[in-house]
């Protein structure tokens, strides 16, 4: 998320502030931002814009958002302003970018996932910098006066202005608008000329969306900051002002604020506990388990552990029944494991987990937020551990969490023993949890009873009727009258008719595994997107949970694996041929 870190980094520069860590203060910054901001009744809005995006929608034109702000707080304001995101065909926000407005990057980017050259692409915009990345793009601009002067939105050359996005009409998209009606038109193009080549409209204005302006003070830290592009723009909101402060009064008044998660700052300022995770070369899994039960030891024995405060009352528990550290947990190392649903890293270590649970049993916890969300992610990625909803982020909060996934090893007595960020960690948790497990039983204070647990996937209808479990894409054979279902839970892939009529399947034994061969030989694990080649009669399979490019050859019954060798690789420069090419 490189939008808000430069610009927080910027006004740091300008104040003077030493040893600022703009993406520390970035996390917070969005804390705030979410919690206190980003909501229905903020102020946060874009008056006529769900009616104008409808009406493009319905004439068949693409619509994105084109923004220089992070995706998080794109996505915010979106959704404060009522504005679904099922609407956009794309929305491209700053976190893959270097050059943000007014260099066209983003605009281009946009233009690329629409599939429409920029020659046909109109951009809305009421910040300077977005009307000179548009030109810069060689796209047509409606400039709206929301924030400057005709004067200064001029100086961009704008194809022409509006007073706001409720005044651009569908004709000023469509056919330039009328002659009287616009403020000015630029460069030689007819209205015919203009109606020809409108095929997208790109919404670039979507950092904050409040219509208010900011004292002088803060206009002269943009100014003076040098900042890229629409930064300059920002501080013309009074939410990004009021965010900033925030900020600062929470960095010096950091006891004060216990909503906003105190803990959370001490941990990125002094660190949180954690074991010393290098390795030593030549030193083996036993030393290194023996280095971790000497940290356990010297944590105990300095008696400063912080201590688990118990779940809340009334949160909605999934795979078990609502469960107590003093009570249910007494004895026991747990792992606790803060993800969300549509974090790809959190995905990913999933299969981690799965082990560890595997080799310790009742072990770890998950920790999320929306509950039907919740449930389906816990039924389709087959989780057979506790989950709780913390909806309120109480836990989060209250031990400092500051990302996903984030895991909180805590110790038989309810003390915090470690926390570790971030997915790789599999060996580190293993390592450490049998180090937990070896000191605290030496000491008798374990508990093995088992907690009982009441898995979601043994109380689902829809599991236990549907022929398919959570299907993730298809294709289709139109010549042969075949539909390809990735039935990504029963690690197959199913052949069916165009009525849906069962015809074959690839993957008998339902099994997760890696192994080419015949049709019925062959297993997978939770395959994915298809692609199918009419010509040769092949269907490529992502095979995902392999992390590999899977062959099907409907001609000689055969599968077989092109790339990828079951392991998640971390080679971003490639090369290699076959399964001696690791997926990343």
């Amino acid at each position: 998320m490189k939008g808000e870190a430069n610009f927080l980094g910027g006004v740091a520069s300008v104040k003077g502030v030493k040893g600022f860590d703009p993406e520390a203060a970035k996390k917070r910054f969005f804390e705030i931002y979410l919690d206190k901001y980003a909501k229905p009744d903020s102020g946060i809005g874009f008056p006529g814009a769900l009616e104008l995006i409808t009406q493009c929608k319905s004439k068949g034109l693409k619509v994105a958002v084109a923004s220089s702000a992070d995706r998080i707080k794109v996505d915010a304001n979106l959704a404060a302003a009522g504005l679904p995101l099922s609407m956009f065909d794309a929305i491209v926000s700053a976190d893959a970018f270097e050059n943000l407005k007014p260099a066209p990057d983003i605009f281009l980017a946009a233009s690329k996932i629409l599939n429409v050259p920029p020659s046909e692409c109109i951009v809305i915009e009421d910040a300077l910098a977005g009307v000179q990345a548009a030109k810069a793009a060689q796209m047509r601009c409606i400039a709206v006066r929301t924030t400057l002067s005709d004067e200064t939105l001029e100086s961009a050359g704008p194809t022409f202005i509006r007073d706001n996005i409720g005044s651009v009409s569908l004709d000023d998209i469509l056919n330039g608008g009328s002659v009287g009606y616009n403020k000015r038109m630029q460069g030689p193009e007819t209205v015919n000329n203009f109606a020809q080549s409108s095929s997208a409209v790109v919404a670039g204005k979507m950092d904050d969306g409040v219509r208010k302006t900011t004292s002088g003070t803060n206009e002269s830290i943009l100014s003076n900051g040098g900042l890229q592009g629409s930064r300059r723009d920002i501080l013309r909101f009074g939410s990004l002002g009021i965010a900033i402060s925030c900020l600062v009064f929470t960095i010096s008044n950091w006891k004060a604020m216990q909503y906003a998660s105190p803990k959370a700052i001490w941990n990125l300022l002094f660190g949180v506990a954690q074991p010393p995770l290098e390795q030593k070369e030549g030193n083996s899994r036993s030393d290194r388990i023996q280095q971790f039960v000497n940290y356990i030891a010297d944590l105990e024995s300095r008696g400063n552990a912080q201590v688990v405060p118990e779940f809340p009352s009334k949160l909605d528990w999934l795979n078990t029944a609502p469960l107590q550290f003093r009570r249910d947990l007494k004895g026991k190392v747990v792992l606790l494991d803060f993800w969300t649903y549509c974090c790809i890293n959190c995905m990913h270590v999933l299969p981690d987990l799965d082990i560890l649970e595997k080799k310790y049993k009742d072990m770890p916890f998950d920790n999320e937020k929306d509950s039907e969300a919740i449930r389906n992610a816990v039924l389709r990625y087959n989780i057979t551990h506790p989950v709780v909803n913390d909806g309120d982020m109480y836990l989060w909060r209250k031990l400092g969490i500051n990302s996903w996934p984030t895991f909180a090893i805590i110790g038989p007595d309810g003390k915090v023993l470690a926390q570790l960020a971030g997915e790789g960690h599999k060996k580190d948790l293993d390592d450490f949890v049998e180090a937990a497990l070896l000191f605290y039983g030496k000491q008798n204070i374990l508990d093995n009873t088992p907690i009982t647990l009441n898995l979601e996937k043994d109380n689902d209808p829809r599991l236990l009727t549907s022929p398919l479990k959570f299907p993730g894409k298809l294709t289709i054979d139109v010549l042969n009258n075949r539909l390809f279902i990735s039935d990504s839970n029963h690690n197959r892939i199913v052949v069916t008719d165009l009525d849906g009529n069962f015809i074959l399947q690839i993957g008998s034994s339902g099994e997760e595994g890696l192994l080419d061969g015949s049709f019925d030989d062959a297993t997978f694990n939770r395959p994915q997107g298809l692609a199918y080649n009419a010509k040769k009669n092949i269907l490529y399979v992502a095979d995902t949970e392999n992390h590999a490019l899977r062959e099907i050859d409907f001609v000689n019954e055969k599968v077989r694996t092109l790339a990828g060798n079951g392991t998640k690789g971390s080679d971003y420069i490639g090369g290699g041929k076959g399964d001696t090419q690791a997926d990343h």
